[in-house]
């Protein structure tokens, strides 16, 4: 019975921690290189665990780019959280909404310097997305929540 026990306890711990992610800490640099080196269409989802609309939004944001995995689409989802929430509570959060996308936390607090090197137009305001496709140099930077049907409408138009 003892053993019984122990096998279900190693597969319960096995299985909870089979969706943990390791959230790196990134300086805007970073973004701007996976932009620069991108070799698919990407989607970058700037985001905080206390913002509704960014919460309603990732999870169609996976969604409908998984629709399109044969085409290379790629999501990173860039926290945009406080220090004390990185990575313990992100990842937390990660986990309990169970994002399969790649989760990164964006560690720069400087607004007027991190924004204007993602998008010239962006103040800041969060849900962000960018959708990037270097081969035809398509880019679509949207500063607010996107509807289901307007992202992938956009994520179309990046092909």
């Amino acid at each position: 019975m003892k053993r019984y026990i122990a096998i279900l306890a190693i597969l319960f711990l096995t299985g909870s921690f089979a969706n943990a992610q390791n959230i790196p800490s990134w300086k805007v640099l970073f973004v701007q290189r996976l932009i620069s080196q991108s070799d698919s269409v990407l989607v970058i989802s700037f985001w905080a665990t206390f913002c509704k609309p960014c919460i309603e939004e990732i999870p169609y944001l996976e969604s409908i780019s998984n629709k399109y995995k044969d085409q290379k689409v790629k999501v990173v989802l860039v926290s945009l959280d406080l220090p004390d929430f990185y990575p313990e509570k992100i990842e937390r959060f990660v986990r309990k909404n169970n994002y399969t996308s790649q989760v990164v936390w964006l560690n720069e607090t400087n607004a007027d310097y991190f924004c204007p090197r993602i998008s010239k137009s962006w103040d800041g305001a969060i849900p962000a997305t960018y959708i990037i496709n270097p081969k035809n140099g398509y880019q679509k930077f949207v500063s607010d929540q996107m509807k289901p049907a307007e992202f992938e409408r956009e994520l179309k138009n990046a092909f």
